[in-house]
């Protein structure tokens, strides 16, 4: 008996089961093991759209005890290409210190360097949520869209012509 992907459908995830997702993962977030956290960021960075999510991954982002986790968390949510993602960036970017911009912004570059049409779509999402009512949201999309323009992308377009030097 082989297996057919068709024989299968999951059942979509109840919000039950989503809300214990995340607060197993916050629990996990918590761990002294930068080990842990990192990896609590990474999972839960598929929650964000959930408003309990939100605080935990902005921890995350700007975790004190190490910037790997900084990194993972910021790739992880930045690989979402969608608001929720960018907006949990932008909002610990925005009270983030040099050194956590830095590692940000290594996290933009990881994500957005290959396409320019990606990058290009980050920086249409990020201008959306400079109309954002929270300005702390505002002032971190500013610096997300600072980020993704200061470097020039391995594909382009051929109509682009070469990268100027």
């Amino acid at each position: 008996m082989g297996f057919s992907p068709r024989s299968r459908q999951n059942p979509p995830m109840s919000n039950e089961a989503r809300r214990a997702a995340v607060a197993a993962l916050a629990a996990l977030a918590g761990s002294p093991d930068y080990r842990d956290r990192a990896d609590a960021g990474h999972g839960l960075a598929g929650f964000a759209e959930m408003p309990e999510a939100r605080p935990t991954l902005r921890e995350l982002v700007l975790d004190a005890g190490n910037t790997f986790v900084t990194r993972v968390t910021a790739g992880a949510l930045l690989r979402r290409r969608d608001a929720a993602g960018f907006e949990t960036v932008a909002s610990a970017f925005a009270d983030a210190d040099d050194n956590h911009a830095d590692w940000i912004h290594t996290a933009v570059l990881d994500v957005f360097i290959l396409s320019s049409r990606e990058r290009d779509a980050a920086v249409r999402e990020c201008t959306a949520l400079t109309q954002d009512p929270d300005e702390q949201v505002r002032r971190g999309a500013d610096k997300l869209i600072a980020s993704l323009t200061k470097f020039n992308t391995v594909l382009r377009p051929a109509e682009d012509g070469p990268p100027a030097t």
